[in-house]
């Protein structure tokens, strides 16, 4: 693999390149990118994949290379505390609560001492406290170069040595961010850069399709319309008019969102325009929103804050009036609502020109790479996702023994419709006495929060294991917990299915309730079904299936994480073994044994007992002498 991508990195090519658990992939291509020197930029799927680069894997590469080339950490703005709104939000005294001083007090203390100003090397204020919110900045909210703190500031740090490092590690959001708003400093480093790596480029087409559409959310005019007030204040100025028609803002956003009903719905524009309150409270906050505009453009020569909070209400009046306008095919709208807050979208329906004419404006070497990028042996989905269909494609499967590690178990008797109301009942009942095999240790993966919600009710009385429910606490706590409690039974949904490692015996068990298609109904995929169809396409076999697929690998990819791992695979979606698409799906998975007899299940852990056993006793009679 560190061949293959040393010879893309020579002839400035494009290679898309698969490479499955244990292989090394990141060693395979910070290798050939170190040793071919120039600049190279690495942009990885989390923040948490980007410092376990930055942190881990990047320096003991460079120390066994032994050379000397300089790296750098760059994230989005949002990561680093800002100097000036930290001050703000401490001189104004206007926190919500007495938790939130104290934490602001942290802030200011780790600021005072830090380098480089990364929130995430402060433990002690959690990543989703609100607090953070007044001591960072936004792309609409920073000041730039008239910021009073400028010189000292973080981004700005993190930028120079950015611009400055031989190689840098960035995430995908940052990215593109930057390549759609130029907002983040990479459009400073892309004409330099010879090399360019994208992990977990399975990510990259939805991260791209989000970018390179347009949207406004709730919150960022509830925001919009506090920073108008505040920054009025600062410039010392009055004006009730401006005060007024920001608190009106402020209630049309709320009442929006209102308007919208139960979180958790994602809804075409057609959709949203026929609920009862949604088209007043549209017009209404469309009116409040032009109302703003009109004082803030006259007060805006008076700061550079006043200035940016006039730039921030055009950019959403123009944003607004694009929703009304007639829907193109290359496009769709709609609506995302949250709990307290709701995001209005118009997204293209494919990334792939847009991603395309970014790679022809800058020729350099594309490496694309993840454990989750082929159906089968066939690239097609992705690289036809992505625009690159001439990439050379190269899979290197993973070195691990999945035919004596993994078993793959298919239960008999379930529902061969996954939407039957009993079905996820019945994975439950057919989960017990896997879990009972077990001794709990095990994941239990759902396509839905509804039906991760159901599992919760039907499994909390009826185990004796320490149940662990998304939700309930950070994804860093409920793995940290887990890998802890040693027998704990987690309940994860979206956000467990990938960048979750957990090694050792800890986590035996991966039951998976359903194949992970995405809703029909959702509105992004409903129109790009529509528009395959109208352009004699299958949806199914080009977009539905391999998006399942793809994101099937991800789940199954949670079991076996070392050589030394064995493990259970469940999958309780009757299809796998009842449609004829479910051999596809199967050749996709890793060479595990298929079985649909839970004696097998059974006999599979008191082998891997027994054999842990004698490894143990092994160890204790190689144990030196003098230990106990």
């Amino acid at each position: 693999m560190a061949a293959a991508i040393h010879a893309a990195i020579e002839r400035t090519g494009v290679l898309v390149a698969e490479a499955g658990t244990g292989t090394g992939k990141t060693f395979a291509y910070l290798v050939p990118a170190l040793l071919a020197g120039g600049k190279v930029i690495v942009s990885t799927g989390t923040k948490t994949l980007q410092d376990q680069l930055y942190d881990r894997d990047l320096p003991a590469v460079r120390e066994a290379l032994a050379c000397g080339t300089t790296a750098a950490l760059l994230k989005g703005r949002a990561n680093y505390v800002c100097l000036y709104r930290m001050k703000r939000a401490a001189s104004e005294g206007r926190l919500a609560s007495r938790e939130e001083v104290s934490q602001l007090h942290r802030i200011e203390r780790f600021a005072a001492m830090t380098t480089t100003g990364d929130r995430a090397d402060l433990a002690d204020v959690p990543e989703d406290a609100p607090v953070w919110a007044h001591a960072t900045s936004t792309r609409d909210n920073c000041l730039g170069q008239e910021c009073p703190d400028y010189r000292d500031c973080f981004v700005m740090r993190a930028r120079r040595n950015a611009l400055a490092a031989d190689l840098v590690v960035v995430n995908h959001h940052l990215f593109f961010a930057d390549v759609v708003l130029r907002d983040e400093g990479i459009a400073e480093l892309l004409p330099a850069c010879n090399t360019l790596v994208f992990d977990e480029a399975h990510q990259l087409p939805e991260t791209a399709r989000m970018f390179f559409g347009e949207s406004v959310s709730t919150t960022q005019l509830t925001e919009l319309a506090r920073d108008a007030r505040l920054e009025l204040r600062a410039a010392g100025g009055a004006s009730p008019e401006l005060d007024r028609v920001a608190t009106r803002l402020d209630k049309a956003a709320r009442d929006l969102r209102l308007a919208l009903g139960e979180p958790g719905a994602r809804l075409a524009w057609t959709q949203a325009l026929r609920l009862p309150d949604f088209p007043g409270a549209l017009e209404k906050l469309q009116a409040s929103l032009k109302e703003l505009e009109r004082p803030l453009a006259e007060q805006a020569e008076r700061s550079e804050g006043l200035a940016s909070c006039a730039r921030r209400a055009g950019g959403a009046v123009a944003v607004l009036a694009r929703m009304g306008e007639s829907e193109g095919q290359a496009e769709v709208r709609w609506v995302e609502v949250y709990g307290h807050a709701a995001q209005l979208h118009v997204t293209p329906l494919s990334s792939a020109e847009l991603f395309r004419r970014q790679m022809m404006d800058h020729p350099r070497a594309w490496i694309f790479t993840s454990a989750t990028l082929a159906v089968g042996e066939d690239f097609k989905h992705f690289t036809r996702e992505l625009g690159v269909p001439e990439a050379e494609t190269r899979r290197w499967a993973s070195p691990f023994d999945f035919a004596h590690q993994a078993l793959l178990y298919v239960p008999k008797g379930l529902p061969l419709d996954p939407n039957d109301p009993a079905f996820t009942q019945a994975v439950i009942e057919a989960a017990l006495p896997v879990l009972e095999a077990s001794g709990g240790r095990a994941f239990l993966l759902f396509t839905t929060l509804r039906a991760l919600r159901r599992a919760h009710e039907l499994l909390r009385s009826r185990i004796g294991f320490p149940l662990l429910v998304q939700g309930t606490g950070s994804r860093s706590e409920l793995l940290s917990r887990f890998r802890t409690l040693g027998n704990a039974v987690l309940l994860g949904s979206q956000s467990f299915w990938e960048g979750v490692d957990v090694r050792g015996e800890a986590l035996s068990v991966v039951v998976i309730d359903k194949l992970p298609f995405a809703p029909p109904d959702d509105p992004v995929l409903a129109a790009r079904i529509e528009s395959i169809r109208a352009q004699g396409g299958n949806p199914f076999t080009e977009l539905q299936l391999p998006q399942a697929v793809l994101q099937l690998k991800q789940g199954a990819g949670r079991l076996i994480r070392d050589e030394t791992d064995r493990g259970i695979l469940m999958l309780c979606d009757p299809r796998l073994v009842a449609r004829p698409y479910g051999r596809r799906i199967l050749r996709s998975l890793p060479p595990m044994k298929l079985t649909r007899r839970l004696a097998d299940v059974e006999g599979f852990f008191r082998d891997y007992q027994s054999g842990s056993q004698i490894r143990h006793q092994g160890a204790l009679l190689r144990r030196p002498s003098g230990l106990r």
